[in-house]
């Protein structure tokens, strides 16, 4: 800290000046729509997610921020700088301003622009943006020599992140790689392998203040459990009342169809619950298979990119149960899926757990920029 101290004290001893975007920056979206992406696409198309699509023709050649008009607001950027394509509700904010370092505006944009555009964001089906609200946003524009010391500090902490990411894809390869046998597996469909595959209940629950928990989609966390500490719950009449095949029970595998659809749980107890009708529940044939082998294999790439195919709809799109039926996945022989099984599921302890492993060290990480980015970046405003 004490060479940013040196370099404030240097240039900008009596505070720094803000200025808004719209005196810095060129505003603007996009004209491709999400279909256009190619999976092997030459240049990057960034859509309003996190992932970044492909393309094989590019819009701009700049360096330049990218956030979404909808969707993901305040919580998706990207940083650019070569030829690029983006959506029609994605913007670009490209700097014609030499005074501003982008990679600067960047970070600093991470750390405050949730807050200022929430207070302005217009409130629909989804929180949406419109140009003139990011033109206001105000940027704080030290010397250069500050900005290009603070992007060195926050980019060092920002490349750890990226380092432990890279070993969870790490971890997704070799998992795709032991779950491939070629012709030494059987091929089965999704309604082969499972005595039953349901969804919740599509009457609307009756709710209590205590009970029986209901899981909704936003309690399935990316971690593949549930979070029963933020659920409402519903009287035991209720539970009672469901079929079988839509009372959870150990072994029974959870999978989200709608909207942030994918995602698998493996039941690994009986605790009694019940859930939206916008998750599903698997009952494996254990003859054929094992509870925990069809869990890892749910979650491999041939098996996403099924779900990708299955998915169907515009606003929210949803795999119907007919479609996870038909959804398929090699299945080897029991003392073979056990040996699977078992490797896999140290690399999922690793890999997802919450108190050890990957996880706590990103957060970690995170963690320790957040603090420095939000020091680093508040500066005294020149009066």
């Amino acid at each position: 800290m004490s060479k940013i101290d040196d370099l404030i004290q240097k240039f900008c001893p009596d505070g720094v000046e803000y200025k808004a975007i719209k005196n810095l920056a060129e505003v603007g979206t996009g004209s491709s729509n999400g279909n256009e992406a190619q999976e092997d696409g030459e240049y990057p198309f960034f859509i309003r997610s996190q992932t970044v699509k492909r393309k094989n023709d590019w819009e701009y050649n700049e360096e330049a921020i990218i956030i979404p008009g909808e969707g993901g607001i305040g919580e998706i950027y990207h940083y650019v700088n070569g030829k690029y394509a983006i959506h029609q509700r994605v913007y670009r904010i490209h700097f014609i301003d030499s005074s501003v370092d982008v990679k600067f505006a960047f970070h600093y944009f991470r750390a405050f622009f949730k807050n200022f555009i929430m207070r302005k964001a217009v409130s629909a089906t989804v929180k949406s943006i419109r140009k003139p609200m990011i033109e206001e946003f105000m940027l704080p524009v030290p010397f250069l020599e500050v900005q290009r010391e603070i992007v060195r500090m926050l980019d060092s902490f920002t490349s750890l992140t990226a380092e432990l990411t890279t070993r969870k894809k790490q971890y997704n390869f070799y998992r795709d790689r032991m779950l491939t046998f070629g012709n030494k597996a059987t091929v089965y469909k999704m309604s082969e392998l499972c005595e039953s595959i349901a969804d919740g209940d599509h009457m609307p629950p009756p709710k209590s203040d205590s009970g029986i928990p209901f899981i909704t989609i936003s309690n399935i966390t990316e971690y593949h459990n549930i979070d029963f500490e933020n659920t409402m719950y519903v009287p035991e009449s209720y539970y009672n009342s469901l079929a079988e095949k839509r009372r959870p029970r150990k072994g029974d595998i959870l999978y989200t169809v709608v909207g942030s659809y994918g995602i698998p749980v493996c039941i690994e107890n009986d605790k009694k619950f019940v859930f939206q009708r916008h998750i599903a529940i698997l009952r494996p044939n254990n003859d054929i298979v094992k509870s925990r082998y069809l869990f890892h294999a749910m979650q491999s790439t041939d098996f996403k990119i099924q779900a990708e195919k299955s998915a169907k709809g515009a606003a929210q799109k949803t795999i119907a149960l007919s479609a996870l039926g038909k959804m398929h996945m090699s299945v080897p022989s029991m003392d073979v899926q056990e040996r699977i099984v078992e490797v896999l599921d140290n690399f999922e302890a690793i890999c997802t757990d919450l108190n050890i492993g990957l996880p706590a060290e990103i957060e970690a990480r995170q963690k320790q920029y957040e603090y420095y980015r939000d020091k680093l970046l508040s500066f005294k405003e020149l009066p």
